[in-house]
């Protein structure tokens, strides 16, 4: 016969099983006071160099203002009657004072507006690359000197053609993105006069390399965060290619266009048309008359090649015989 345990005995047993199982079990390991399961690292954060400007929308700029160095290149050759290479560099973002502190001086420094969205820019010449043009343009083979000085009023003309070449480069290049207006609004020969936007405002800085002949020198953009502001969002990779798609279609629409204007196609109005016997055929003599089956104030159809195209009226346009277009079909 099976014994029953008392109370007393089961709580005892149960008591002995719990004082097995702790000394059985491992020690754990002490608990580290720094770190806490799931936390993340922190990353740091420089608040005079906030990064306001997305890595995908600097890329955007990078292939935009590659474009605009092509083009642009190809407008001082012509205007220089030499070749003349713009590269681009680079394309970054700081704040306004650390571009304007790099700039030399004196130096050839154009301020613009951009038109529609009323925002300020900076296009900076190096005063050597400056000087080359002028000397290439009067007759000279475009050496760059070494001297630091102003610009003279002659010399500022001559350059007043080469920034009026550089605004429309950049208006074609930035049209697959904003249709934008770049309209001179002043020049100055210290960088240091010249305030657009707060010192510690962000800006992005573009920065292209000029090679001509025998010289080489830097030209440099600046576009203030603010000034880009009300078009950031355009300058994401997605939009910027769809919209260089719906350019380049509309320029091959326009091509096809004119390509396809100068093709001759056959044109011939249907009046109507009736069923006779052979019989009736043959015996047909001039003066006679053949009843069709559309009414007179029935449309006549309009064939381009053998596709029906438009409904007409018949009638005539001085001694010829002609038909008025009055519909699509």
């Amino acid at each position: 016969m099976a014994q029953v345990l008392s109370q007393e005995e089961i709580d005892a047993l149960l008591t002995n099983v719990d004082t097995e199982e702790s000394l059985a079990a491992p020690a754990e390991a002490p608990s580290d006071p720094g770190h806490t399961e799931g936390e993340r690292k922190a990353v740091l954060y420089d608040f005079k160099h906030p990064n306001r400007v997305s890595k995908d929308q600097l890329r955007s700029l990078e292939s935009l203002h590659d474009n605009f160095a092509n083009q642009f290149g190809s407008q001082l050759s012509g205007f220089t009657r030499s070749v003349v290479d713009v590269d681009l560099l680079s394309v970054d973002q700081i704040t306004y004072s650390e571009f304007i502190m790099s700039l030399a001086t004196p130096s050839c420094t154009y301020v613009f507006i951009l038109d529609p969205i009323d925002g300020a820019g900076i296009m900076d010449f190096s005063p050597s690359i400056a000087f080359s043009f002028v000397d290439r343009m009067f007759g000279g083979k475009g050496k760059a000197l070494s001297t630091e000085r102003e610009l003279t009023g002659i010399e500022k003309s001559i350059m007043s053609k080469i920034i009026a070449r550089a605004f429309h480069a950049l208006g074609k290049a930035w049209e697959h993105v904003e249709k934008l207006e770049f309209r001179q609004s002043g020049f100055e020969s210290n960088p240091q006069f010249i305030q657009i936007v707060p010192p510690g405002e962000t800006v992005v800085v573009v920065s292209l390399q000029i090679k001509m002949l025998s010289s080489s020198a830097l030209v440099t953009l600046c576009y203030p965060y603010l000034t880009l502001e009300p078009i950031m969002e355009k300058l994401s990779t997605q939009h910027w290619i769809e919209a260089r798609k719906k350019g380049d279609d509309s320029g091959r629409y326009d091509s096809n266009a004119k390509n396809l204007s100068a093709v001759s196609t056959d044109l011939k109005a249907f009046l109507g048309g009736t069923t006779v016997t052979v019989k009736d055929l043959m015996n047909l003599k001039p003066g006679d008359v053949v009843r069709l089956d559309e009414n007179e104030n029935d449309y006549a159809i309009v064939y381009v090649g053998d596709r029906k195209k438009f409904l007409a009226v018949p009638g005539r346009s001085g001694k010829m015989k002609a038909v008025k277009i009055k519909d699509k079909i």
